[in-house]
C-alpha cells in the first residue's frame, strides 16, 4: 500500500488529471465563444443579446467552467497538497548556491 501511495502522491498523476479536466472544460468555453462570435459576424447590425445568438450558451459555459475549477481545486488539489505534505515532507534545505560558492572560493584561496 505504501508503494501505491508513493505512486499517487509523488508522481504527476494528479497534476495530469487536473490539467485534463480543466482543459476539457476550457475547450467547451472556447467552443461556445467561437459559436457566439461566428453568429455575430453576419448579423453585426442586429441586437447582440437577441434570442438568436449563442451568448447565453457562452455565459453558461463560462459559469460552468468556474464552478468546475472551484470543485476541482477544493476537492482534489487542496486535499492532494495536504496529503503530499503529510506523507512526504520537504527535505531540510541545504546551503544556498551563494554559500556553496563562498565555501569553494575560500577553499581555493587557502590552497
Amino acid at each position: 500500500m505504501a508503494g501505491f501511495r508513493k505512486f499517487l502522491l509523488q508522481g504527476n498523476l494528479v497534476d495530469i488529471a487536473v490539467a485534463f479536466i480543466i482543459a476539457t472544460a476550457f475547450g467547451r468555453v472556447v467552443t461556445t465563444f467561437t459559436a457566439w462570435l461566428t453568429d455575430l459576424l453576419p448579423d453585426a447590425m442586429d441586437d447582440v443579446f437577441s434570442d438568436r445568438t449563442y451568448f447565453g450558451a457562452f455565459m453558461n459555459s463560462v459559469i460552468a467552467f468556474v464552478i468546475l475549477a472551484a470543485i476541482v481545486y477544493f476537492l482534489v488539489v487542496t486535499p492532494y497538497t495536504k496529503a503530499k505534505e503529510r506523507f512526504f515532507p520537504d527535505a531540510p534545505a541545504g546551503p544556498s548556491e551563494v554559500e556553496l560558492l563562498t565555501q569553494i572560493r575560500d577553499s581555493l584561496a587557502t590552497r
